[in-house]
């Protein structure tokens, strides 16, 4: 009896062992399903945010916006991150200073039909604004700097109506020689099949004297002399700046290929930080229709400019603020468009307290019966 008394003893500290070890077996594989789970059940009510704001910042080539190298012109500026495109406003001038985009093959391959829905921008001061009035009746055109025909969603395309993609244009350069230069930079992309980046803007004369710019509407909103538009193509290293008179009155408004070193010099703005100076320099032979381009033919080089004075470079300290600036202006601009956004992209909404603590107790539960599973079959055994 007393052997027998043994036996039995040693198998319940056997069987305790073993369902010792299986509860805590089943405890490691219950936490890898608990995170699986959890995850599941998360991504059904949770619309992460993009990571350090990539989308606002992969507008620019690098990551890199352009800098304003002439002091004056950072006075009551704001960085806007749109839906997009990117945006360096002047608060001065009523205008961009700067509008980036990054055109993709894949980003024109989206087609939205044009609805117009010109709109003051509410991120901006009251008293730094352009309003609608300010263009009525002033014999200029809103002349976007990101076009419409360029952004591939609805809410930006509502965002490219904010007066703060908009300049004072002459008529006949807005719907005629600028419209074409737009055309000619989407076929560069959609027929060669490249990324091309791209900064548009205004180009104001540098004067101490506000009497010698000319403004419209009772906000003062500057009337540029020209407007700009400078790309690059990372693939093919072609880079150039499409420079257009802005005069009312010129029936055909003349259209001039420049250096990105020339842009520098006359707009007080480093547009490329990236680009060495040479890259700079060098002129091609930019497409002025959209018929120019070819599939297959490379653009041409024009020539090396060795007059113009490029913006100096930028320290990376300086660089990193700039980008700092754009993240915290698209924390804001993804918070003032969750409702467009969330309906274009279908994204979910956030998880309110009453969700999460319903996420918990279905995790808990999924935990208790896992273990109380394994328990009895332990015990069956």
């Amino acid at each position: 009896m007393a052997i027998k008394k043994r036996k039995t003893s040693k198998s319940w500290v056997q069987l305790l062992n073993q369902n010792s070890l299986k509860i805590i077996l089943g405890l490691v594989a219950t936490s890898s399903f608990a995170i699986a789970f959890g995850q599941e059940k998360i991504q059904q009510f949770v619309s992460l945010p993009s990571s350090s704001n990539s989308a606002c910042l992969d507008q620019f080539y690098r990551d890199i916006p352009p800098y304003l190298a002439k002091e004056s012109l950072n006075k009551n500026t704001y960085p806007l991150c749109f839906n997009g495109f990117n945006v360096m406003y002047s608060g001065v001038s009523k205008t961009p200073l700067w509008v980036a985009e990054a055109l993709t093959p894949q980003r024109l391959s989206q087609k939205i039909p044009r609805e117009d829905s010109f709109h003051e921008e509410t991120k901006v001061r009251a008293e730094h604004r352009a309003t609608l009035s300010d263009y009525k009746a002033s014999g200029y055109d809103r002349g976007h700097m990101a076009p419409n025909a360029d952004m591939p969603t609805k809410a930006a395309q509502s965002d490219s109506f904010s007066l703060a993609n908009m300049v004072p244009q002459a008529p006949k350069n807005n719907q005629q020689v600028w419209r074409e230069l737009e055309e000619a930079t989407r076929a560069v992309v959609t027929k060669q099949k490249q990324d091309v980046y791209v900064v548009t803007g205004p180009v104001f004369p540098f004067a101490n004297k506000k009497n010698k710019i000319k403004v419209i509407g009772n906000n003062n909103v500057f009337v540029p002399t020209a407007t700009y538009k400078a790309i690059y193509m990372p693939k093919t290293g072609v880079a150039g700046v499409y420079y257009a008179d802005n005069v009312l009155k010129e029936t055909s408004p003349k259209i001039h290929i420049i250096s990105i070193c020339a842009l520098e010099e006359m707009a007080g703005i480093n547009i490329f930080p990236q680009l060495t100076e040479d890259q700079k320099r060098n002129t091609y032979n930019l497409p002025l229709k959209a018929t120019a381009v070819k599939a297959t033919q490379k653009i041409a080089y024009s020539h090396w400019d060795a007059e113009s004075q490029c913006a100096e470079d930028v320290s990376s300290d300086k660089l990193t603020e700039v980008q700092k600036n754009f993240k915290s202006s698209s924390v804001a601009a993804t918070s003032n468009m969750t409702t467009q956004t969330n309906a274009d992209q279908n994204e979910a909404p956030t998880v309110d307290t009453n969700t999460q603590d319903a996420i918990v107790k279905q995790l808990i539960e999924a935990l208790l019966q896992y273990i109380l599973q394994l328990i009895g079959n332990s015990s069956s055994k």
